[in-house]
C-alpha cells in the first residue's frame, strides 16, 4: 500500500499520545514476549502489514521461533503455547472481534486464571493500542520492512 500521510512528519501529536501507551504498557508485569505475541496476532487478524513486519522483527530478536511465528494463525491446534499464551490470545482475539458485545465468560475466566486484575487491564489496554496502530496503518499506509527493532524505544 503507498503511503498517504507520514504520520511521523505529520502525526507527531497523535504519536506522542499512542507512544505514551506504548511507554505505560513497557512497564507492565505482563512478559513482553506475550505483549509481542499479542501485537502480532491481532496484526494477522487486521491484516496490518506494518505491524506484522514489526512484531515479527520484535519477537525474532527476543528469541521467538519460526515455527511458532508461521502456525500462530492456527494457535487452538498447536501444540507449543503455554496455557497463559492461549489465554492471552483468546483474550485478544475476543476484545479485537467483539463478536455479541462482551467477552465471553468463558474467555475471561481463564485469562484470569492466569493474570492478575491489573495485568488483565494492562493487557485491554495492549490489545486497544495494537488495534489502534493497526487502523492507523491501514488508513494512512505506512513503509512496511523499514521497521528496525528498537526503532521506537522498545
Amino acid at each position: 500500500m503507498k503511503q498517504r500521510i507520514n504520520l511521523q512528519e505529520k502525526g507527531q501529536g497523535a504519536f506522542k499520545a499512542m507512544f505514551g501507551l506504548g511507554s505505560y504498557l513497557a512497564k507492565s508485569t505482563i512478559k513482553k514476549s506475550i505483549l509481542n505475541l499479542i501485537y502480532f496476532r491481532v496484526s494477522q487478524i487486521n491484516g496490518c502489514a506494518y505491524c506484522l513486519d514489526m512484531h515479527a522483527k520484535d519477537l525474532r530478536a527476543e528469541g521467538e521461533t519460526e515455527q511458532r511465528l508461521y502456525v500462530l494463525d492456527a494457535w487452538r491446534e498447536a501444540p507449543f503455547y503455554s496455557e497463559q499464551e492461549r489465554a492471552a490470545l483468546a483474550f485478544a482475539e475476543s476484545l479485537t472481534r467483539i463478536e455479541g458485545g462482551l467477552v465471553p465468560d468463558v474467555i475471561y475466566d481463564e485469562a484470569s486464571k492466569h493474570f492478575s486484575e491489573a495485568e488483565l487491564i494492562d493487557l485491554a489496554m495492549a490489545i486497544v493500542a495494537i488495534n489502534g496502530w493497526n487502523r492507523i496503518n491501514i488508513a494512512f499506509g505506512a513503509a512496511v520492512g523499514t521497521y528496525q527493532v528498537g526503532q521506537f524505544g522498545g
